[in-house]
């Protein structure tokens, strides 16, 4: 009991913000270097004379070892704690995009790169989202939407800084200073992170259980589905929009507005979730991010694409944000980084399925029209297998010992 009591008055406390602090570092850095890719795959491909598929697949791999290595490290961090997880994905990284640096073919980045940025990847991101829930009980959607913006911010900052660093030294050279500044941001998150308090409210069935639950399923198939539709703008939107006469620079800038949006919508998701009701909040999401596509089918104009993609930036940022409160609400905290890691093997799954299958339709239909609808449609199914959903029971907090509760926290 004297062990609990020291733990718990660190609930809702400065403290608990610092674990914060680590996953928003840590968000920041994970999607940040995936999302960087891009700036790499011109220069590699010169390089080493293959077609852009050929570098393409190194995004791919990672991708997919990313999303299915999360059950794993979410169970290590479940058992193990935070720390030691994200101190291995700081030095896994690091050494990733280190050796990647100094490859004489193709095939040995699939394994330098494929592998060391998807295994560091998952090993810090997943435990360190995981533990937060563990350490609110009333701010709980307002701490992580602060910690899911670091996704955001990383996808809007690092990919530029990785281009400058390719013109500036080469795609070999940017390898390495990438690897060593996110290594060293790592381990800093590294230092902040920690287990959180014992926690003693009742707690969900077993994980097997969990996963085969209607709840669960049905949560899962509509991520899979929403998820496949929000990948066909983020790899043809710029391509769209300049068939339509839209200069370059301003139709990649469509993605940014998405990003920015997305920003605003983790950070505002907090209030607006004690507000509306987390449940709720997620099944509006899901329909705004549904609803923006049928914008994107009957625009041909810059303007009516900015509104498109600051509306599905918006339902975007606050469905990813929202996404470990609705677990904790249905399933409780125990086991949630495993727990966790298995459900983002859905996102892993819509990034392989979403651009092939758009692209296929387009290359048969030779119409961006089909890709889009069916970007919308599935859109509506992710929002109508939500439907049979309800409000959670609000789970009772974790006791906190009495010298807390008068307020010496």
């Amino acid at each position: 009991m004297p062990h609990f009591a020291s733990n718990a008055a660190h609930v809702d406390s400065s403290s608990a913000w610092l674990v914060v602090a680590a996953a928003f570092i840590v968000g920041f850095v994970v999607f940040g270097i995936l999302y960087s890719f891009g700036a790499f795959l011109a220069p590699m491909a010169v390089e080493f004379a293959v077609g852009n598929a050929a570098v393409s697949a190194l995004f791919s791999i990672t991708g997919l070892i990313f999303y299915f290595a999360g059950p794993i490290t979410g169970h290590l961090g479940d058992r193990f704690g935070p720390r030691p997880l994200v101190l291995l994905g700081a030095l896994v990284l690091a050494a990733g995009l280190a050796l990647t640096a100094t490859i004489g073919s193709m095939w040995v980045g699939y394994v330098t790169y494929g592998i060391g940025v998807g295994v560091g990847c998952a090993c810090a991101y997943t435990p360190s989202l995981a533990i937060i829930g563990g350490w609110f009980t009333h701010r709980r959607n307002a701490a992580l939407g602060i910690a899911a913006a670091g996704t955001g911010c990383g996808m809007l900052a690092l990919p530029p800084f990785a281009a400058m660093l390719i013109a500036q030294y080469g795609w070999r050279s940017a390898c390495v200073i990438l690897g060593g500044l996110c290594g060293m941001l790592l381990l800093i998150a590294a230092l902040l992170v920690r287990a959180p308090p014992p926690n003693v409210a009742p707690v969900a069935g077993k994980f097997g259980q969990t996963v085969r639950s209607r709840a669960f399923l049905l949560l899962y198939f509509s991520w899979i589905c929403a998820t496949t539709a929000l990948f066909v703008p983020f790899v043809f939107l710029p391509v769209f929009a300049r068939q339509r006469g839209i200069e370059p620079v301003a139709a990649s800038a469509l993605l940014s507005v998405i990003g920015a949006m997305s920003i605003g919508g983790r950070l505002g998701m907090g209030w607006l979730g004690q507000w509306i009701g987390t449940m709720r909040l997620f099944k509006t999401a899901v329909f705004m991010m549904a609803a923006s596509y049928l914008l994107w089918l009957f625009t041909d104009t810059y303007v009516g694409l900015l509104i498109f993609a600051a509306s599905l930036g918006l339902g975007y940022g606050i469905r990813i944000a929202l996404m470990p409160a609705v677990l904790i609400e249905y399933f409780g905290l125990v086991n949630l980084g495993a727990l966790l890691g298995t459900f983002f093997t859905a996102s892993g799954i819509a990034a392989f399925v979403g651009p092939l299958a758009a692209a296929a339709i387009m290359d048969q239909t030779g119409d961006f029209t089909w890709s889009i609808g069916f970007a919308a449609g599935l859109g509506a199914l992710g929002f109508l297998a939500l439907l049979p959903l309800k409000p959670a029971p609000l789970r009772p907090a974790p006791l906190k010992p009495a010298s807390t509760q008068s307020g010496s926290a």
